[in-house]
């Protein structure tokens, strides 16, 4: 355990790498914060900090930089995250109050994250496993051919077309409707197979085909969108830290375009917390060099889906932090009251 002055200083290494860019001497440090102790007392600090690994000396510089260690204690550490300005908590209120639908709020979060924090933007789509009915609509396109629309509790609408074995008339189609609705909005799509399979059997012989037919179509489309839906943005944000990449960003742009490694960096939507992965934490080899900040957002208390941001280690954690949190909650009350 560091004592409550190291890391103090640890503390102050970190604030002044990450605004300057440049490595930390003790000299600096001793003018620019209030420490209370000697010049010599802060270097005898830093090379403690040193030999445990919190800290490291690049290249011949007099100066020391954090090391993944050193921030990962920097976080843990963390008494609170930066609160957002009024300015910006209306501006993320104002910018995302404006979308139509889904789409258009993954498509507008992406944008506000990557430019709050000035990072890559990750959002995933809410899951469908982890979502409930909100409506089934069934519109009648021709006399055996219907439209089935599915709405989500979370705002994701699914349409199919449905060719049916023989006409469905109005009447039927509407007793259809009502009798599927009352059956299972508010449930969770993995009850909808109970809860429908003996729905036919209520209908007279001539519209069991069509309604067995409309329910297989149901079912299918709860369990067809099982892949994990990603958007991406601020990619361009990276070339501004071409010098916090060893050599070269394309690993790490490599990295990005493989979803399945980003839904693993995420980590499950059903975590509603904070999670932050530094360095060499990232499994990935061409992340190694970037830190990832994400946290869970939903329309209740649990988490449909996750956000977050991709950047590199030298990173302003508080500040990305409480941007992370606060974007996911306006997220999350939009989706309940849509």
């Amino acid at each position: 355990m560091l004592s409550e002055r190291r890391l103090e200083v640890l503390r102050a290494i970190v604030q002044d790498y990450v605004g300057t860019e440049e490595p930390v001497g003790s000299k600096a440090l001793t003018e620019r914060h209030n420490l209370q102790v000697s010049p010599a007392t802060v270097r005898n600090d830093m090379a403690a900090l040193e030999e445990e690994g919190y800290i490291a000396q690049p290249h011949t510089s007099a100066g020391r930089v954090p090391t993944d260690k050193g921030y990962r204690l920097f976080v843990d550490k963390l008494a609170d995250v930066k609160p957002l300005t009024t300015a910006e908590r209306r501006a993320i209120s104002s910018f995302l109050e404006g979308a139509v639908d889904l789409d258009d709020v993954v498509g507008r979060t992406v944008r506000l994250l990557a430019t709050l924090t000035r990072q890559v933007a990750v959002v995933q789509y809410p899951s469908l496993s982890r979502s409930t009915v909100r409506h089934v609509e069934l519109l009648s396109l021709a006399p055996a051919r219907v439209m089935l629309v599915l709405i989500t509790d979370t705002g994701r609408v699914e349409q199919r077309m449905v060719d049916c074995p023989a006409p469905f008339g109005e009447t039927s189609l509407a007793d259809l409707r009502a009798r599927l609705n009352s059956r299972i909005v508010g449930e969770r799509f993995a009850e909808v197979p109970r809860l429908v399979q003996d729905l036919p059997e209520s209908f007279d012989n001539e519209d069991r085909g069509t309604v067995s037919t409309v329910l297989s179509t149901l079912l299918e489309t709860l369990v067809e969108e099982t892949e994990e839906r990603l958007v991406i943005g601020g990619t361009a944000n990276l070339t501004r830290f071409g010098q916090d990449f060893p050599l070269t960003i394309r690993p790490v742009l490599e990295a990005l375009e493989e979803h399945v490694v980003l839904l693993r960096l995420l980590g499950e939507a059903k975590d509603t917390g904070m999670t932050v992965r530094i360095g060499h934490e990232n499994a990935h080899e061409g992340l190694t060099s970037t830190s990832v900040v994400a946290v869970g957002y939903g329309s209740g208390n649990e988490a449909v889906a996750k956000l977050g941001v991709v950047g590199p280690t030298r990173m302003d954690y508080p500040g990305t932090m409480g941007a992370v949190r606060a974007v996911a909650r306006y997220v999350g009350q939009i989706l309940a009251e849509n």
